[in-house]
């Protein structure tokens, strides 16, 4: 298992902010996927939402961390990636913590307009020491359900509800 830098795993924002940068650069670049895989608990799971093969129904595809490298490396070969967290909310209670994170990509950073939004749902774990993600499962917006919005309510839970780039 890879060693992670403390300062990418001492935090809930900490955590989220090490998985954008992780996966953001331009094409070509390789990303440093011991850093990315230092963040994932053992087992732990991602899983995109869509249309496998471009068609027929949404569905989750299941991915470990190397299922998910093998995925997306041919693509970060040809293209830039930029994603950026635009929207957080966050619940947290005692070691676990769900984090909706809106997020937003780009191939280029001074791209005017994304080429994609969606959103992540994020579950996170504390050891007693660092966070580790148990797993992303996300979804990009699509024609039924277009632009991915966060209820801004308070939580129904003890730690509550933040917006992106408040302290965790």
């Amino acid at each position: 298992m890879s060693q992670p830098n403390p300062a990418d795993v001492e935090s809930i924002d900490a955590i989220i902010a090490a998985v954008y940068d992780g996966i953001s650069g331009p094409a070509g670049k390789r990303r440093d996927w011991d850093r990315e895989r230092s963040l994932y608990i053992p087992g732990a799971r991602l899983i995109p939402t869509g249309k496998p093969g471009g068609i027929g129904e949404v569905e989750p595809q299941l991915l470990d961390i190397e299922g998910f490298i093998a995925r997306v490396e041919p693509f970060f070969d040809k293209n830039g990636f930029y994603e950026k967290e635009i929207a957080r909310r966050t619940e947290q209670f005692g070691q676990i913590a769900h984090v909706w994170s809106t997020y937003e990509s780009r191939h280029d950073p001074g791209d005017p307009e994304p080429f994609s939004r969606g959103i992540n749902s994020i579950q996170l774990f504390h050891d007693g020491k660092r966070w580790w993600i148990v797993s992303i499962y996300w979804q990009q917006a699509l024609a039924q359900n277009p632009e991915p919005t966060l209820r801004r309510e308070a939580p129904n839970i003890a730690s509550g509800s933040r917006e992106a780039g408040q302290p965790t």
